[in-house]
């Protein structure tokens, strides 16, 4: 153990402007560390003015000559931080960014390093990879463990140090389930419905023959905001535009699971996810159901959700909402479903 990185870590968090020589010495119980090598390292402190004595309170009349009580200046811990970061840029290959770690905690530059030291090395011997491996390939690869990017929070890392879209990394999810339609497959715009519940895309897959859409996906409720990332792996459609619609419960984990999608299929398709406004509507016109009263409020979704509806409309869902009800895809039958996805003008 480095007792002086572990005095600084510890002070970079610590809330108080003052300490005791007590307390510094508590983070050292149990630890491998000697006692000589601790003094030396608070004595070190102290000379870089990170720590300062509190004179009132006085020192040891004995070597080591600690003070009993200090003043912490977290200014300068920053500053050996930023000394620390400015040397590993010149270090470290040319394709990582450190910028970002000079406005983070010292935690997390200490967490991550010893990581960037080892995709630094990669790099070095490697380069940056050519095509496209999954997510525990290319983990085990950078740094010896296949669960890094996936459970690790290797995928924050390469994001800090601006490698993650360099990294060609597959991600690790469940395939997309979806069925396609051929005849769309050359068309310059291709429709994606993507419906919540499984019922629902049963009840659709009879339709898709005769709706101008290129696939029916199912969504598995929140499975579908990572296994889309899938679609051009799944489907490598020729050039053309994509346009998103999803059709889920109105409830408030269903407005979640729209909301959180929208955002990432903007981001990987550059595409908005509208909303499949006939079959919203057909719900509303039916009597709801009750029974999700647990679910967790999303207002952010919510507000986005319902900008898409009438004033009317949007009485009604919130109403709905607060007494505890909802309105499953189900409360539509399969002859009515198909109805509305043959008969609307979707290409409009």
């Amino acid at each position: 153990m480095n007792p002086k990185k572990h005095l600084i870590d510890f002070l970079h968090a610590y809330k108080k402007s003052t300490i005791l020589l007590s307390d510094l010495e508590d983070l050292f119980l149990g630890q491998s560390c000697t006692y000589e090598d601790f003094s030396a390292a608070v004595l070190e402190l102290e000379n870089e003015g990170i720590l300062q004595i509190v004179k009132k309170k006085g020192r040891m009349v004995k070597e080591p000559y600690l003070a009993y009580q200090y003043r912490v200046h977290k200014s300068q811990i920053k500053g050996e931080l930023h000394q620390q970061i400015h040397q590993a840029r010149s270090l470290t290959h040319r394709w990582i960014q450190l910028d970002i770690y000079y406005s983070l905690s010292s935690s997390i530059w200490q967490q991550d390093w010893p990581y960037i030291q080892l995709i630094d090395t990669y790099l070095n011997k490697h380069g940056l990879p050519s095509f496209p491996v999954p997510a525990p390939e290319r983990s085990f690869a950078l740094v010896g463990n296949e669960k890094w990017i996936t459970e690790g929070q290797g995928k924050e890392l390469l994001d800090r140090i601006g490698l993650w879209e360099k990294m060609l990394v597959i991600p690790v999810a469940d395939p997309l389930m979806m069925a396609v339609h051929p005849s769309c497959l050359q068309f310059p715009v291709h429709r994606h419905l993507i419906v919540e519940n499984k019922t629902t895309y049963q009840a659709l897959l009879q339709a898709l023959p005769d709706v101008p859409f290129t696939t029916l996906i199912f969504g598995g409720g929140y499975r579908i905001t990572k296994s889309i990332e899938l679609l051009p792996i799944q489907l490598p459609l020729p050039v053309g535009k994509h346009e998103f619609y999803y059709f889920g419960d109105i409830d408030k984990e269903g407005m979640s699971i729209w909301h959180i999608l929208q955002g990432r299929v903007q981001t990987w398709f550059d595409s908005p996810v509208h909303l499949a406004m006939p079959f919203y509507r057909a719900c509303l016109a039916k009597s709801f159901a009750y029974g999700k009263e647990n679910q967790r409020d999303n207002s952010e979704a919510a507000e986005a959700f319902l900008r898409h509806f009438s004033a009317q409309e949007q009485i009604q869902i919130t109403q709905c909402l607060a007494a505890g009800g909802y309105f499953p895809q189900e409360i539509l039958h399969t002859q009515e479903l198909c109805a509305l996805w043959r008969n609307t003008e979707w290409t409009t």
